[in-house]
């Protein structure tokens, strides 16, 4: 791997500045501490710095002359999980833990920002921390605070830890990366009755039933077969007594797919088939469709960047690009809305032991800090250079 003598010489620091974080996790909208401590490792060293963009957000500005800009996002939030790694710097805030690697994502920017400062790239280079990914669209809530109004940028890139994926290793592809994800609450009311006497009724447990196979219908014989889409319930809440048919039943869960052509269609499809089927059965269907974030989907010649970047520092046959898109969500897709760029996955090295995302036995590996801070600073150069085929530059 090509990777400068002088990232490799942060690494103590890298993994110093790591273990803190994962010692002390924030979750959505209250990482008070976190941004605090970006702020004063990124003043220190000379970057222009602005607080409180999205609340808890932190935006650095790295100015070197005219020239493109481009915007690198890291996530800097903890997940409401009780660790159980036992390691000696595991989370010292009971419920509360950095399971997803997010203490890794801000390390490895915050290395790549001081780097640079050092030694300046020609553009503007804008380090964005935001808060909160996990559940409450921090990207969003960012974006709606003027991020790319007040800090504009012509490209943005994003990147996230991948477990079973080698360390050493990338992953990325244009197009869709990650799934759109919303929510949804379905009331289903009926009539109560006796259990013994349920033609009395009209039982909305016998709807939901219906309705959740009409459900999966959309899924396996409208949606075409080419694309992705998953319809969950997670919830199901009805009754409490054994022999009470109840007058409602609420269901809640999630819905994903990696087009805003299938977005659509899930959500006409289930409030049309729910209310089709609690009418056949003489209940009624209200259904609550929450749009939450959208598909993560990679433009084409920043995904080339990326690659290239990736490539470059890691070596050939090292970043893959068959690797299916995931079904799982990510608020980088906020960005991707608004701005061209990439979201690439970073190898986290392997799942033994229980180390998957959002696992309470996850642990970044800090064998790729500097890897991620070699990234961020080849991704900026070729993107303000626009020249895919440059050498690497320190």
């Amino acid at each position: 791997m090509k990777i400068a003598a002088e990232i490799e010489a942060m690494k103590p620091r890298l993994v110093e500045w790591r273990h803190d974080l994962h010692a002390h996790p924030e979750t959505a909208f209250e990482e008070h501490r976190t941004a605090a401590f970006l702020a004063r490792e990124l003043r220190a060293a000379g970057l222009e710095v602005h607080e409180g963009i999205g609340r808890t957000g932190v935006v650095a500005v790295l100015r070197n002359g005219d020239g493109p800009s481009v915007g690198l996002r890291a996530d800097i939030d903890a997940l409401d999980i009780t660790e159980a790694t036992g390691l000696p710097y595991a989370s010292g805030t009971t419920g509360k833990m950095h399971a997803c690697g997010h203490d890794g994502h801000t390390t490895m920017l915050l290395g790549a920002a001081l780097h640079m400062a050092a030694n300046p790239p020609r553009g503007t280079v804008v380090f964005i921390f935001q808060p909160a990914e996990e559940n409450e669209g921090g990207a969003r809530v960012m974006i709606e605070d003027g991020l790319f109004e007040r800090f504009p940028v012509d490209t943005v890139f994003g990147m996230h830890n991948w477990p079973g994926v080698p360390v050493g290793e990338f992953a990325i592809h244009s197009g869709p990366m990650m799934a759109a994800f919303d929510t949804f609450e379905l009331k289903i009311t009926g009539k109560g009755a006796h259990a013994a006497m349920p033609h009395q009724g009209v039982d909305p447990i016998l709807v939901a039933g219906q309705i959740q196979t009409a459900w999966q219908a959309i899924v396996s014989r409208t949606v075409n077969p080419n694309d992705a889409a998953v319809i969950s319930i997670t919830q199901i809440k009805a009754g409490d007594t054994w022999n009470i048919i109840p007058d409602t039943v609420l269901i809640r869960g999630t819905a994903r797919s990696l087009t805003p052509e299938v977005r659509d269609l899930l959500e006409r499809e289930m409030i049309h088939r729910a209310g089709l089927v609690a009418e056949t059965f003489g209940a009624r269907a209200e259904l609550d469709y929450q749009r939450r974030y959208p598909a993560t989907i990679n433009t084409s010649p920043e995904t080339d960047i990326a690659r290239v970047a990736a490539e470059t520092i890691a070596g050939e046959n090292t970043v893959r690009q068959d690797m299916t898109a995931s079904m799982g969500a990510e608020d980088f897709a906020f960005m991707l809305e608004k701005r061209p760029g990439a979201y690439i996955w970073i190898g986290n090295g392997s799942v033994e032991g229980g180390r998957n995302l959002h696992s309470p036995n996850y642990d970044f590996n800090d064998d790729a800090l500097t890897l991620g801070v070699q990234y961020w600073v080849e991704v900026a150069n070729r993107a303000l250079s626009r020249n895919s085929s440059a050498e690497p530059l320190s």
